[in-house]
């Protein structure tokens, strides 16, 4: 079974926001702690992912129109 870009997508975007809300949630005293900036961190790579694959979603979309 195939996952289309835009189901790709959604998941990075619910990961990506459960990382951000975990690391809200983790910064106690300073937000520079470790364990923050690595959950940011990963957090930037799922909504660069996102991105990418909806704009691949709509490049797809827009060939398979002409």
């Amino acid at each position: 079974m195939r996952n289309s870009p835009l189901s790709l997508a959604m998941m990075y975007f619910i990961i990506g926001a459960l990382f951000t809300l975990f690391g809200i949630e983790s910064a106690q005293d300073t937000l520079w702690n470790f364990f923050t900036v690595l959950l940011a961190i990963f957090a930037t790579f799922n909504f660069a992912v996102t991105i990418r694959l909806i704009s691949l979603h709509i490049r797809v979309k827009n060939t398979q129109k002409k």
